[in-house]
C-alpha cells in the first residue's frame, strides 16, 4: 500500500498505538492519538521522559498502528521517527506546529488555545513525525 492511500484513513481514525524498541530488542507499545502531518504518520508526546520517547531517542525505527473505532480496519505506518521538541526546535516554531498537529490528531479546535500552549510548554511536550517507509493494512472500500 502506497501512503497516500492511507492519508484518508489517518485523517479520520485518530486511536493509534506505538511500536518502539526497547534496548534489549524486545517492543514496547503505547497507545497514542495519532494522525496525517506534513506527509507524515505523526503524534505528540506530552511526557519527554515516557519510555517511547527514550526509545525513539536511542533508536527511530517504529511502528504506529491506526485503527477504527469497531477494529475492522488498519493501517501500519513502518518508518523512522524524527522528534521536534523545545530543545531542538524554537518555541516560536513549536507553538503553531503543536496546534496544527493537534488539529490532525483530532480533527477538531481546542476549546482554549492559549490554556492548550501553556500546557505543551510546561509539559516540555514532544511532537514525532514517522516518516513512511513500509505502509500496510486492510482498508474497506
Amino acid at each position: 500500500m502506497d501512503f497516500s492511500a492511507a492519508i484518508p484513513f489517518l485523517e479520520n481514525n485518530h486511536r493509534g498505538v506505538i511500536g518502539t524498541q526497547r534496548p534489549n530488542g524486545a517492543t514496547h507499545s503505547s497507545i497514542v492519538v495519532c494522525g496525517v502531518f506534513q506527509n507524515k504518520a505523526a503524534f505528540v508526546s506530552v511526557y519527554p521522559k515516557s519510555q517511547k520517547i527514550i526509545n525513539l531517542r536511542r533508536n527511530p525505527l517504529c511502528t504506529i498502528l491506526a485503527v477504527t473505532d469497531n477494529w475492522r480496519e488498519y493501517v501500519v505506518i513502518e518508518g523512522k521517527a524524527e522528534l521536534l521538541d523545545y530543545n531542538n526546535t524554537n518555541e516560536s516554531k513549536m507553538r503553531p506546529l503543536l496546534r496544527e498537529l493537534y488539529m490532525a490528531c483530532s480533527g477538531s479546535p481546542h476549546p482554549n488555545w492559549e490554556e492548550y500552549d501553556e500546557a505543551m510548554v510546561k509539559q516540555h511536550a514532544v511532537i514525532v513525525l514517522v516518516e513512511p517507509e513500509k505502509v500496510y493494512g486492510l482498508l474497506r472500500s
